[in-house]
């Protein structure tokens, strides 16, 4: 019985401490295990006859600390991803090392620059510097990306104010692979997990970014100015990659506005352009529009059209005229069955995607989502003779349920279908194509909060 007390009191002083750690210091722990099944027989890219359907688990395990103190904030978020079965079940070390899906997915520090006298009527200050999620307006061109299971962070520095419904961000990164006795060459290209989910392939050496974004009476309106540095390569006769001094500079500006009109119905709209060079050097004038509406019927229902245009380069031009949606997450836009602007490339014809939106609240806890994408080239397209193909890529139904269990616990399950054409396999380099490409998943999240 002594025993028995003696373990007693010793947890409810541990447990008094954390919870006076807690309180003082606001400290917060959180996590996440996040698996995700999936079924896929032309998920990304059509598959040609013949090509078997594949299936398979991934994971994500999270651990997330957060501690806020006098005029500063910490945080962590350790993750690991992975495919079930990926490694030895009695092994002590991953099966490959470059598949090692351990790492930190961010790791900052913030520091008011204000003093609680003044942040306490609502200016902010801020200087944030570590590795970070960057996310602004509808998440197009600068996003977490947190469909991915490894998600999107930048290693930078920012700097962050905000008084009075106004707010203004400067930010910028400088990236090397590794520290140098000599130089600042930088390759771009990391071991395990792609630089880019948008046919980058290699990530900046730097950027610098200023954000602008005002409150309106029925909504934001904002504008994003963001610069990207690629270092500068030649190559051989032989095609070895040979880096040089120097960087090759794109410059994406433009507007995003998001407003209310009258009682039911929501506008989003945006508009870009981007110029200078791109990964390769090549001169680069290409753009972007958005406008999407959403007609909220009741409390149920919504549903409203959308059109996307990014521009494409046409076969023979001297200028890229692509748009490159930068670091955003393409996965809620063009959709969900990632085709376009994912990891997967189409060329460089751009897209248009005209699409019909639709969500029913079914009950507090269940909600369906229903999109239907008509796709299409924004640039001529010919075929391996030069002749001109039909712009038209094919069309997409996504259907995604989800059902919140509890507030930390919840389920989604998906079924998308993809009828691709003769241009879309062009475009992929898919020979003999099938007429049909279907993909559907069962996500399981769980994020609990501990203090």
């Amino acid at each position: 019985m002594k025993v028995k007390k003696s373990v007693f009191l010793v947890c409810c002083c541990m447990a008094g401490i954390f919870s006076s750690v807690a309180v003082q210091a606001q400290l917060s722990l959180s996590g996440q295990v996040r698996t995700r099944t999936e079924l896929l027989h032309g998920q990304g890219t059509p598959l040609s006859k013949g090509e078997k359907p594949a299936f398979f688990t991934s994971q994500r395990t999270r651990l997330n600390v957060g501690y806020k103190g006098y005029r500063m904030r910490f945080y962590l978020s350790a993750q690991d991803v992975r495919v079930w079965g990926q490694d030895a079940s009695t092994n002590n070390r991953v099966t490959n090392a470059a598949q090692n899906g351990l790492m930190l997915h961010e790791a900052w520090g913030e520091i008011s620059l204000l003093d609680t006298s003044q942040t306490k009527n609502g200016k902010d200050f801020t200087l944030k510097i570590g590795r970070q999620e960057l996310l602004y307006d509808d998440s197009r061109l600068l996003g977490n990306l947190d469909w991915l299971q490894q998600a999107r962070r930048h290693d930078a520095i920012l700097l962050k104010y905000s008084n009075a419904g106004f707010t203004a961000h400067l930010g910028a990164a400088y990236n090397q692979n590794r520290e140098l006795k000599t130089g600042t060459l930088y390759d771009g290209v990391p071991n395990g997990y792609p630089a880019g989910t948008n046919g980058i392939g290699t990530m900046y050496k730097s950027m610098q970014f200023a954000y602008l974004g005002k409150k309106l009476a029925r909504g934001n309106a904002s504008f994003l100015l963001f610069k990207d540095d690629f270092q500068q390569y030649s190559l051989s006769e032989t095609g070895t990659k040979a880096l040089e001094r120097g960087t090759w500079k794109r410059l994406t500006a433009g507007p995003y506005l998001e407003t209310k009109i009258g009682k039911s119905w929501n506008l989003n709209a945006s508009a870009y352009f981007q110029t200078g060079k791109d990964r390769d050097g090549k001169n680069l004038d290409a753009y972007m529009y958005s406008v999407r509406g959403l007609f909220t019927a009741n409390r149920f229902f919504a549903v409203g059209p959308g059109f996307d245009y990014t521009s494409g380069t046409t076969a023979g031009s001297k200028n890229n005229h692509s748009f490159d949606p930068l670091y955003g997450t393409p996965h809620k836009f063009w959709g969900q069955m990632d085709y376009f602007y994912a990891a997967n490339g189409f060329g460089k014809s751009g897209l248009t995607d005209f699409y019909i939106h639709s969500s029913i609240r079914a009950s507090a806890k269940l909600s369906i989502q229903a999109d239907l994408h008509q796709f299409s080239g924004a640039a001529d397209i010919v075929n391996a003779n030069d002749e001109k193909m039909p712009g038209n890529f094919g069309s997409e139904l996504d259907i995604i349920g989800t059902y919140n269990l509890t507030k930390s616990v919840s389920f989604q399950g998906g079924y998308c279908t993809f009828l691709p054409t003769n241009t879309l396999a062009q475009v992929k380099s898919v020979s003999n194509p099938r007429k049909m490409a279907n993909w559907a998943y069962v996500m399981i999240n769980i994020r609990p909060e501990f203090f």
